[in-house]
């Protein structure tokens, strides 16, 4: 059996602009609501696995939908919340303002340190990522390849998890748009 977490294409961002933190609160609801840029086509490997792959599954936030449709849309067995990506805290500071990466990193660093205002925190991901595991693994024995299109984050939970049951795959993922890793049933 095979599992394969990849990561969506590049979607169509909001404004790069500075912007406090409050603001960043709107610019990721943006984020989540946008799709696939148009210029984002599957990388080789990605195109080679879908095809290989009897299953693919993805989240509920437009950018996975879209990547998984432009790998084969007729494979799709699987879209739910449960494999959305983990959400970013939230703070009300309107003085500093940085760039949306910046503040995406930073936001990202304070949840893995436990600060998780508004948003489900890192252990709670980490108990959404063992139930979507389950599911995956229920995929895999069913389809025996299933192709996960996933999230940046989300994704190193899920590989974590799978590790933690046996699975062999990646020491990392990468964070590029279109990379994935393949992970097997030992």
């Amino acid at each position: 059996m095979e599992i394969i977490l990849l990561r969506h294409g590049k979607p169509i961002l909001p404004s790069l602009n500075k912007l406090n933190a409050s603001d960043f609160q709107k610019w990721v609801q943006k984020y989540n609501a946008s799709g696939l840029c148009p210029s984002s086509t599957p990388s080789e490997g990605a195109v080679n696995y879908a095809s290989r792959c009897k299953a693919i599954v993805c989240s509920e936030l437009p950018r996975s939908i879209e990547s998984a449709m432009a790998l084969n849309a007729e494979k799709i067995v699987l879209s739910d919340a449960i494999f959305n990506e983990a959400g970013l805290p939230v703070a009300n500071w309107s003085t500093l303002k940085l760039s949306p990466k910046i503040w995406a990193v930073f936001f990202r660093v304070l949840w893995l340190l436990g600060y998780s205002r508004n948003s489900e925190s890192f252990k709670e991901a980490k108990t959404r990522a063992v139930n979507a595991v389950k599911r995956l693994l229920e995929l895999a024995g069913e389809h025996e390849q299933v192709l996960f299109v996933g999230h940046g984050v989300y994704n190193r939970i899920l590989a974590n998890e799978l590790k933690r049951n046996g699975w062999v795959g990646p020491k990392s993922l990468s964070s590029k748009h279109w990379s994935y890793g393949v992970y097997k049933q030992e």
